[in-house]
């Protein structure tokens, strides 16, 4: 795949990015050795490597999945300026 200097443009105008017009082939060479390199990486055999997350083998950590039914509303509101029956009150900010 090659890219031409109006796809550097519509590139640069997606990113947000100013290029100025003598800068704009120096950018395309640049990035057509970019995706040079990605369809080099296309030829590569991975047919027997499976999918990983990581280069390092790791398992998550997992809590127990235990119902609880908390035990302690009273201290997570016990800081909020107002509650009540241990809801947090706010005031109204639609009529």
């Amino acid at each position: 795949m090659s890219v031409d200097a109006a796809t550097v443009k519509r590139i640069g105008s997606l990113a947000r990015i100013r290029i100025e017009e003598s800068e704009v082939e120096q950018y395309r060479e640049e990035l057509n050795v970019i995706l040079g390199f990605v369809e080099q990486l296309g030829e590569v055999d991975v047919s027997g490597v499976e999918p990983m997350t990581s280069v390092a083998p790791m398992q998550l950590r997992r809590r127990a999945d235990t119902v609880t039914d908390g035990g302690y509303a009273e201290k997570i509101v016990a800081n909020a300026p107002l509650s009540e029956d241990n809801f947090f009150m706010v005031p109204k900010v639609v009529e």
